[in-house]
């Protein structure tokens, strides 16, 4: 017991020189142009990005993609560039979101580091459309890409409970003899729309 003593005694009597913090105001990787990086790399992490000018090419966009010609049922938050035709404070259940084909979201800033999307989820009844759709569309102005994680993080903010996340990518695991599924467990596709 004593040796232990002895040990632990020295380590107290060490002092060691009190250190500022570093700055992190210039941390990160930084981009000549933000939202092309995004576009850039979001195919790496398996989704499809496309800068669109305005609403109206962003609703000639969407209409070709085959993944909205194919689509029966259809979640949209925002009815003014895709109508859709689920209606989710109809559905007492989001088991019933089962079928969605393809559900049309809105991102509040993306990351051009790696393709993430900060999507809120407060004014969604049933959040689990964001996982439940078989095909993911989300929509982020092109002011709202942030060059990296660093400067993602000093935007986040949690006031109150909510249902909040990043999504990069449609879903997709590696862990399975190593070879790399998309749609494991949630959107088998992702397409991004960078606005403006």
């Amino acid at each position: 017991m004593s040796g232990k003593h002895d040990i632990l005694s020295a380590i107290r009597k060490q002092t060691l020189p009190s250190a500022e913090l570093p700055d992190t105001g210039q941390v990160g990787i930084r981009y000549e142009d933000p939202a092309a990086q995004f576009v850039a790399v979001l195919p790496a992490v398996g989704g499809l990005a496309r800068r669109v000018a305005d609403v109206a090419e962003l609703k000639r966009e969407l209409a070709q993609l085959d993944v909205r010609r194919q689509a029966k049922r259809i979640y949209s938050a925002r009815p003014d560039i895709e109508p859709g035709n689920v209606d989710l404070a109809a559905l007492s259940d989001p088991k019933q979101l089962n079928g969605l084909d393809l559900a049309v979201l809105c991102g509040e800033f993306g990351v051009a580091e790696n393709g993430a999307v900060w999507v809120r989820c407060d004014d969604v009844i049933h959040r689990a459309v964001h996982v439940a759709a078989e095909h993911l569309v989300l929509i982020v102005p092109t002011n709202q890409i942030v060059h990296n994680m660093h400067q993602a993080y000093q935007r986040l903010s949690f006031d109150g409970p909510s249902y909040r996340l990043f999504i990069s990518g449609p879903s997709k695991t590696a862990d399975i003899e190593q070879s790399l599924v998309i749609g494991a467990q949630g959107p088998r596709s992702l397409c991004v729309f960078v606005l403006g």
